[in-house]
């Protein structure tokens, strides 16, 4: 166990950045788990309504440093892909 204080204080840090961290990334995966149900269930409507919150929170995990920018990229291409395939 570290004894400095600038080391305890960066223990302290780091635990609360985790835990930041994880919150956010939890938050997506189960946005992305609620959009692909409402795509795999070829719930037009639902997918639709999803889709804007969905996109809003992985450009948010961008911001957030959760996610790279090109990942998102991908992540919101595929997620349109899917909707347009819908109609």
């Amino acid at each position: 166990m570290a004894s400095h204080k600038s080391a305890l204080k960066r223990i302290k840090q780091t635990q609360t950045r985790t835990e930041r961290n994880r919150s956010h990334r939890s938050r997506l995966h189960h946005q992305l788990r609620r959009m692909d149900r409402a795509l795999n269930s070829k719930d037009k409507s639902a997918a639709q309504s999803l889709f804007v919150p969905t996109v809003a929170l992985i450009d948010h995990s961008i911001r957030n440093g959760i996610l790279h920018k090109n990942t998102a990229a991908r992540y919101k291409s595929r997620l349109a892909n899917r909707l347009n395939a819908l109609s």
